[in-house]
């Protein structure tokens, strides 16, 4: 009984649609072509191509791997988070791994987030960029330099060859969008529900999260923002200057509340930055304001106070 109630009440409601629909039609037709038109602006959106925001390259230290080039996307089919604290949804491709001119092996990763994830940290790209490195590190299950190189582009990288490897469709063969003012509200009616079932199925398949090894193509790989990429610790950078009022030195203080030996820090510099990682824990890369002498670095760590001081001399 409660079954054949709930039948009629869904065929009510589908019959006050269609009331709607043919008033619509006849009393406002600017309104009704309004309406279809955004109907049908919905479904183009969510069937619009992935974009190419940025690309990282990195090194892979596993032997023989060569380097790994990561193809940040920007698509409208990855669900946005709801809130800040739930898992972000990332989105990968297939891997390919090629041969350059010199015969050196390297691989290519697409990874592909929602647009309006990107365009809220577009000021904190190096955040983007590290859940980004984490993500391939797990999704692919090598080990990955945490020093990147931000490029214009990898190569392998023309829209057709991401659209493929992130198994993106062209909707080249869908018939073309019909004259809505020679169609009946019945027929208008079947089409704006025959798009929204594709849209809603299109974000279904969006939040689905594989099982290691099985169906890893097309689906989505949700990971947590607080559990994939390494805190930011607390740092102060100085400039220390001589008498004369020249710089003659930089030091980085660095506070470690999680670390108790100086053996669990990783610290890579260049003459440009230095890079302290703590694995799985923290990770901080600094840019110092002036070139450094590499060679003359040093580095202590106060296990009372679990804080790091790193000096180096500058140019």
């Amino acid at each position: 009984m409660s079954s054949r109630c709930g039948t009629q009440e869904v065929l009510q409601q589908v019959n006050q649609i269609w009331s709607m629909l043919d008033d619509l039609s006849e009393n406002d037709p600017e309104a009704y072509s309004s309406f279809i038109r955004k109907q049908m602006e919905g479904q183009a959106e969510v069937m619009s191509p992935p974009q190419l925001h940025s690309c990282l390259r990195t090194d892979t230290l596993e032997q023989n791997k060569g380097l790994l080039y990561i193809n940040i996307c920007s698509w409208k089919c990855v669900p946005a988070p709801k809130d800040p604290s739930k898992p972000l949804p990332i989105y990968p491709g297939e891997l390919e791994t090629c041969t350059s001119e010199d015969q050196d092996l390297f691989s290519v990763l697409d990874v592909a987030l929602n647009p309006a994830v990107l365009e809220e940290r577009k000021k904190e790209k190096t955040d983007i960029y590290m859940l980004t490195l984490s993500f391939a590190q797990q999704h692919l299950g090598l080990r990955l330099s945490q020093a990147y190189t931000v490029i214009s582009s990898s190569p392998r990288s023309s829209p057709d060859d991401f659209h493929r490897r992130l198994g993106f469709q062209k909707w080249s063969k869908t018939p073309k969008q019909p004259n809505t003012a020679s169609q009946t509200p019945a027929a208008l009616l079947q089409q704006i529900s025959s798009l929204r079932s594709k849209k809603h199925d299109v974000e279904l398949e969006a939040q689905i999260i594989p099982r290691p090894a099985e169906h890893k193509k097309d689906l989505i790989q949700v990971i947590s923002t607080t559990l994939a990429q390494p805190m930011k610790p607390e740092y102060q950078l100085q400039v220390k200057i001589d008498a004369a009022g020249v710089p003659h030195s930089v030091e980085l203080t660095v506070e470690l509340p999680k670390v108790c030996l100086m053996s669990e820090c990783q610290l890579r510099i260049s003459k440009d930055d230095v890079l302290l990682e703590v694995e799985d824990i923290y990770f901080l890369l600094v840019e110092f304001p002036k070139p450094v002498k590499e060679d003359t670095a040093s580095a202590v760590f106060n296990k009372k106070k679990r804080r790091l001081t790193l000096k180096v001399d500058v140019f």
